[in-house]
């Protein structure tokens, strides 16, 4: 099922040697400096004064919000071809600098993750019952996420956009209008529960942000970033070295993920079967999800080799493209459930409450099998016609 990269119409197979790695390294490198500069000049230094963040205003507000989403983007992409090619680096350097790369852009995304979150569940909310919910905010430090890159987006579903817009659909028959009823009676609170949670947990998110932003141990990994901006730390081997088998062995790694994927009983977009599973009271992370997510930062970890073979000529794939984004679908919505989960989990709050967030979570599971159904004809269509390994 997997593209033969050998084959000499496959356009990867072009040759591809250090110096194409070391070009993309010094590219993401000086991205990254030049995003912490935006990012430091309009006040979204943690380190800086409280009146020059001020004096920023929403202008500078909204280009920190796209500076440190440029952060994210640059030292995702680092990291990822650090691992990739990492028989190409050198060992030390590239094995000490990736975790700290990973715990960067895992605490930028933080903050953007917790309001698409809350965003998300308050537009199903209102979906599902009609009843007005507490308007998400806005404004995140992460910034709105960019599909093509795999970043995370707010996750809202066509019903969830129909619905903000006041298109709730025809007449419910009259039994799904009691049950509609009755979750109407605890939606409102259910939202305002969520919103509190979740709100609380970004505005926590949001000062470790800028805490680790003005840290020593993020300007340490500054400063790596700054030498690799101009130095890139390559093996002898790696100025000869063809860059196309590590790049084929991250795809291998990726189709044989997805081949062990449970994609039979992904054949329809509402999997009851697999449902039931998902519903479980388990409060721990469902099983079925972990090997889904993995199959995303492989696929993460595919598209960004790519990327390093062929620069800013990379080809666009339609198919990964599509199954990229399927899989962000099936991230956010099994966060959303786990978040209604946790919620309903909440003591003392009303039986109306529990039950409108115990359906919120059903929805959010229905969204994760309608993802993987996506995902497996996204992937589908990506392997249709491409030549068998022999």
């Amino acid at each position: 099922m997997a593209q033969q990269h050998l084959d000499p119409t496959d356009p990867m197979a072009e040759s591809a040697c250090g110096d194409a790695l070391a070009g993309y390294l010094r590219a993401q490198a000086t991205e990254f400096l030049r995003a912490l500069r935006l990012h430091r000049e309009n006040g979204g230094d943690g380190g800086a004064p409280a009146r020059t963040r001020a004096r920023a205003g929403d202008n500078g507000s909204q280009e920190s919000v796209d500076a440190a989403r440029a952060l994210r983007r640059s030292a995702r992409r680092i990291s990822a071809s650090l691992h990739t090619f990492r028989p190409l680096l050198d060992t030390d350097w590239s094995e000490a600098i990736r975790p700290e790369l990973a715990w960067l852009s895992g605490t930028l995304a933080m903050e953007h993750a917790y309001a698409a979150r809350l965003e998300r569940l308050l537009l199903a909310l209102h979906r599902l019952s009609g009843a007005a919910v507490l308007p998400a905010q806005t404004g995140v430090l992460g910034g709105a996420g960019d599909p093509s890159d795999g970043s995370r987006t707010a996750g809202v579903t066509a019903g969830a956009q129909k619905a903000a817009a006041g298109d709730t659909g025809p007449p419910a028959h009259p039994a799904a209008t009691v049950e509609r009823g009755n979750l109407t009676v605890g939606a409102a609170k259910a939202g305002a529960l969520l919103e509190r949670q979740l709100t609380l947990a970004r505005t926590r998110a949001h000062s470790s942000a800028l805490q680790a932003l003005g840290s020593s141990r993020f300007h340490a990994v500054a400063d790596n970033i700054a030498v690799l901006a101009s130095e890139v730390p390559l093996t002898p081997a790696a100025a000869t070295a063809d860059l196309r088998p590590l790049a084929g062995a991250a795809e291998e790694r990726l189709t044989d993920a997805v081949a062990a994927l449970p994609l039979v009983t992904a054949g329809n977009p509402y999997n009851a079967e697999a449902l039931i599973h998902g519903l479980s009271p388990d409060p721990a992370p469902h099983p079925q999800d972990a090997p889904w997510h993995q199959v995303r930062l492989l696929l993460r970890l595919h598209r960004y080799a790519r990327e390093v073979l062929h620069g800013d000529s990379a080809p666009v794939d339609v198919g990964l493209l599509a199954a990229g984004q399927a899989l962000n679908r099936h991230r956010d919505a099994s966060e959303a459930a786990a978040a209604a989960a946790q919620a309903a989990r909440t003591p003392r709050i009303a039986p109306a409450t529990a039950y409108a967030l115990g359906v919120l979570h059903a929805d959010q599971r229905h969204e994760v099998e309608a993802a993987r159904f996506a995902f497996q004809q996204s992937w589908q269509m990506q392997t249709v016609g491409t030549p068998q390994r022999p």
